[in-house]
């Protein structure tokens, strides 16, 4: 058995969780990478007009897992932006 640990993948029929995961990647890395919670905030608003894409998705499916994963991380993801932006908020 290998010990390198593997990727769950999400199988979306329109391929949408593909394509917003790698800005979400990518914006999750630049909102670690800000030193101050104020040069955090535009990286989390970003981050938040990408995970309402896949919220938002016309094609959920409230019987697929897949889909509930998809919009359980993307929620997930969206209350961490919101903390960050709350935490902005209160050293103002």
């Amino acid at each position: 058995m290998s010990h390198r640990a593997e990727r769950a993948a999400i199988r979306c029929p329109i391929d949408l969780f593909s394509r917003q995961e790698k800005e979400i990647i990518r914006l999750t890395r630049k909102i670690n990478q800000a030193h101050t919670v104020t040069d955090k905030e535009p990286w989390a608003q970003d981050l938040i007009r990408s995970t309402e894409v896949l919220v938002g998705c016309v094609h959920y499916d409230e019987e697929a897992t897949d889909c509930r994963l998809c919009r359980g991380f993307a929620q997930m993801r969206r209350s961490v932006a919101d903390l960050v932006i709350k935490a902005g908020q209160l050293v103002r």
